[in-house]
């Protein structure tokens, strides 16, 4: 049974189903005049930082692409890196188009109904979910068979690479760029407005507060965008070469299982889409978990079919790797747990760190800090489990163990990011709950509609957090398989039977220790870029606040352009070291080390970034939830001392969660993609 059919079938669906959804989306009410001045320079804010965003990463990928053709001599690999990047660019493009004028539409639905906005809001985030995915199934398949897939398939995957490398380079200054605007400009409106001048979040007399709403499009939308698109492009591809290995059992068809596993994602995740709604008096959270549920169980299903009709041969048991990609379904969800543990108001973590702000900032940032530690050891039992049983049961399929078993990680890795449409939805559908909750209050709306805009604010800042622990638990599992597919390729242009990695070298141990530097610099370098940022808008707000005759009383406006200036020079400027010490540092130890250095550089700076980027996520969204916990009413509610340490945790924890912990998820898949492009230089 040939199944190849659903993947130009699904991608088609997801982009007709994005037509729909905006066409829908854009047929709502936008509501009053006022609203619609406060979306509009949100809307206009965004488009002018995306656009000198994009202008700048598009330079610097020029330059990488002619770099290529040069080292490469070939034009395969830099058109290949080119369009990895368009189609990484138009994704986040698209997501935040659709976001700009979702949060207006979902703030009028919350005047009639909380079910109303939820959809509303969720559609909209589900514009850059299909988007995502659509167009890297779309942008993998058509060049996999542009480069001659059908005729050779054992060679067009190592050809294709540069797509995944375009895709990462895009995602890691779109995911920084847009963390340091969001983090700075929300650092400076939280510490001047609600510590200092002790107004309520989103107030429309704080000068930052347009340049903060525009941050969550920039950072949550287009940047998460950007980093999952290239999750779903590098781990495809690197599924693909190892793919290559079996083509003696299966043919082509374990070549092409990840993209017809990502395909059968795409149409669960459409369909679970369509059973988010909600009550008036109930969680809105229940609505998306209900629609999460449908998609896993269809995701699940559709595998079983999957892996029988592509997984089957000579000797070969499908149901083996069946149980690999019900370990990756399993391991999606068990990270979803683990980070709702760990950054929701109703558990230990959270509860322990709003206790201790009732001693002061001091003892809020030494628990956040111990909080963040311990949260990284249960998620990496989880991945260690989820690897050494996939590789297991693949050893044990009937193929030989080495190959069934790297296959078998593999298979989980597309289990794990199968569910990708659907939570990357959940993703934005926070920021656009955001935005709608800042013009209700920057409209002077009825309290009724602010509390409907708050109860979907509050999912959206859960759901935000579960997709981080989602990010980084799927890059850990695809950087596996991308080494493993990076020593395939070693194997293949040395000729080399077998390439072992021996860290007693005194080369290899020192690319590896220089990895973990390159960790720990990057986190770093972003985060004194949010400080620096904000720096400046904390005392361009003083000014105004001090300068502006009546500005406090609500008598006069702020100066709102201003601070929307300011973070977008700043990111943009701030975003460019970290970037190029990414791309370079893998280059140097490849070059000077060589590829077994380079293997270890590649290993051990995956190990350091998931470790690092766990402690990040979770540090700063424990921070969160415990000034939110404060706001509910403990410990004195707002205003309260309790309240201001609080907040000065949650402003700590900001770059942690919002900046680089999200930009390592992209650091250590980019490793792995320039490592695989640029193989051959390395030996």
């Amino acid at each position: 049974m040939n199944l190849t059919y659903l993947i130009p079938l699904s991608g088609i669906l997801g982009l007709i189903m994005i037509i729909y959804m905006a066409y829908t989306i854009f047929h709502e009410e936008t509501g009053n005049a006022r609203m619609q001045e406060v979306a509009g320079a949100i809307r206009e804010g965004a488009n002018a930082f995306l656009a000198r965003q994009y202008t700048t990463i598009g330079v610097l990928a020029a330059v990488v692409a002619v770099i290529l053709f040069i080292v490469t001599k070939d034009y395969r690999t830099p058109v290949a890196f080119i369009l990895g990047a368009l189609c990484s660019a138009l994704s986040g493009f698209i997501g935040m188009y659709v976001a700009v004028r979702s949060n207006l539409r979902t703030a009028a639905a919350a005047t009639k109904s909380l079910d109303r906005a939820l959809r509303v809001s969720f559609r909209g985030g589900a514009v850059t979910g299909l988007a995502v995915t659509s167009l890297s199934l779309l942008g993998v398949a058509g060049l996999f068979y542009a480069y001659g897939g059908a005729a050779h398939p054992d060679v067009a995957p190592l050809e294709i690479v540069g797509f995944g490398f375009g895709a990462s380079f895009v995602a890691l200054f779109a995911q920084l760029g847009g963390g340091i605007y969001t983090k700075a400009a929300d650092v400076g409106a939280d510490l001047v407005g609600k510590v200092e001048a002790g107004i309520p979040e989103d107030d429309p007399r704080n000068p930052a507060v347009v340049a903060d709403l525009v941050g969550d499009n920039v950072g949550d939308c287009a940047g998460r965008g950007a980093d999952l698109f290239e999750s779903t492009a590098a781990e495809n591809i690197g599924a693909m070469i190892l793919g290559i290995a079996l083509v003696p059992y299966f043919g082509v068809k374990g070549i092409l299982f990840p993209l017809v596993a990502r395909a059968a994602g795409i149409i669960a995740s459409i369909i679970g889409i369509f059973f988010v709604r909600g009550e008036e008096d109930q969680d809105p959270m229940k609505g998306l978990n209900r629609g999460y549920f449908v998609t896993m169980i269809l995701v699940a299903i559709a595998l079983y079919f999957i892996s029988k009709s592509m997984l089957s041969g000579k000797g070969v048991n499908f149901l083996y790797f069946y149980g690999c990609a019900l370990i990756g379904i399993v391991m999606s969800y068990v990270f979803v747990l683990l980070t709702q543990y760990y950054t929701s108001i109703s558990y230990r973590p959270v509860k322990e760190i709003s206790n201790a702000c009732q001693t002061g900032p001091a003892t809020t940032i030494i628990q956040g800090t111990a909080v963040g530690m311990e949260s990284t050891a249960l998620p990496v039992i989880a991945i260690a489990l989820a690897i050494i049983g996939s590789y297991f049961l693949g050893s044990r399929s009937g193929l030989p163990a080495l190959e069934g078993g790297l296959y078998g990680t593999a298979v989980a890795t597309m289990g794990m990011l199968a569910t990708c449409a659907y939570i990357l939805a959940m993703d934005t559908f926070g920021p656009i709950t955001d935005n709608a909750g800042g013009i209700v209050e920057m409209s002077d709306l009825p309290e009724e509609v602010r509390t409907r805009t708050d109860r979907l604010d509050a999912c959206g800042n859960t759901t935000k957090a579960l997709t981080k622990g989602y990010a980084v638990g799927s890059a850990a599992l695809a950087t596996f398989l991308l080494f493993s597919a990076y020593i395939d390729k070693v194997k293949i242009l040395a000729r080399m039977k077998e390439f072992p990695v021996d860290i007693g070298k005194p080369e290899v141990f020192v690319g590896a220790l220089i990895a973990v530097m390159v960790v720990f610099l990057f986190t770093s370098v972003s985060i004194r870029a949010v400080g620096n940022a904000a720096q400046v808008v904390i005392l361009e707000v003083r000014r105004q606040f001090k300068e502006i005759p009546g500005l406090m009383e609500g008598k006069a406006k702020p100066l709102y352009g201003r601070c929307v200036d300011i973070v977008t020079k700043g990111a943009l400027k701030e975003m460019v070291l970290p970037g190029l010490l990414v791309v370079a540092a893998p280059v140097i130890v490849g070059v000077l080390l060589k590829a077994e250095a380079a293997a270890a550089f590649l290993m051990v700076g995956t190990i350091a970034g998931v470790i690092v980027a766990l402690y990040l996520n979770n540090a700063g969204g424990a921070w969160d939830n415990a000034k939110k916990r404060i706001e509910l009413g403990d410990f004195g509610g707002k205003g309260s001392e309790a309240f201001k340490a609080g907040v000065v945790g949650d402003t700590v924890g900001d770059p942690f969660k919002d900046t680089a912990g999200p930009s390592i998820h992209v650091l250590v898949k980019l490793f792995s993609t320039i490592t695989l492009v640029l193989a051959a230089l390395f030996l």
